[in-house]
């Protein structure tokens, strides 16, 4: 499974990203300094997003191992591109947990007390509160990062995802502009291509069908045989 794909996952989504975080980053403080400063403290926060994704990938890294040596990673690779296509059939249907809403007022809150401050070190908090948010996006992401044959191609998976929404996110950041929403309506709707896209991978890399880079033979002995 090629890494680009978690790059393409993620400046596709950035268009959901920026509808659904863009008030947030609308709202960041000013930056004293001039414009030195203010680019400094909209990339930070940036970075800490991302910093976050990437230690989730740690995460779901050390979860696929257990899962590859246990011999249950090709079931759940499976089983993972079938419920994100589920997941995303359905998720205009089903309301947020509460664990969910729970979650998202206590990062509310934090974030809060990061808004009221002035500095490098608060925005770069906040972007990494901001990577906690739920976000469908996300999981679809962390789906991919599980899948992956090692801890280190786990955190750079995810790590690419947050480099694909870096574009937009960082310039909905510096303009304070939304894109018009002929344009976000048009773009959006390639994100649903892209999240097919990765679970059909899914998929086709637990049928262990043996085709290098795509469906790799995950069977004893030929787990690692790409590298991927």
């Amino acid at each position: 499974m090629d890494l680009g794909l978690a790059f393409l996952l993620g400046l596709l989504g950035s268009l959901h990203c920026a509808a659904m975080c863009g008030p947030l980053m609308l709202a960041l403080p000013g930056m004293p300094g001039g414009a030195g400063q203010f680019l400094a403290g909209r990339l930070l926060y940036q970075l800490g997003r991302i910093a976050t994704y990437s230690l989730l990938g740690v995460v779901a890294g050390l979860v696929g191992q257990s899962l590859l040596l246990a011999g249950l990673q090709r079931w759940l690779s499976i089983g993972l591109g079938l419920a994100i296509l589920l997941g995303w059939l359905l998720s205009r249907r089903v309301a947020v947990s509460a664990p969910a809403v729970r979650l998202v007022l206590i990062l509310k809150t934090a974030m809060g007390a990061q808004l009221q401050q002035r500095g490098l070190r608060s925005l770069a908090l906040l972007g990494m509160l901001n990577g906690l948010l739920p976000c469908g996006l996300v999981y679809v992401a962390l789906a991919g990062a599980v899948a992956r044959d090692s801890l280190v191609s786990a955190v750079a998976y995810m790590a690419l995802f947050g480099l694909g929404t870096l574009p937009m996110m960082l310039a909905l950041a510096l303009t304070g502009r939304m894109l018009p929403v002929a344009v976000r309506t048009r773009l959006r709707g390639a994100i649903p291509v892209g999240v097919c896209v990765l679970a059909g991978l899914l998929i086709l890399r637990g049928l262990s069908l043996g085709i290098p880079y795509v469906s790799p033979d995950l069977t004893a002995g030929g787990a690692n045989c790409c590298g991927q």
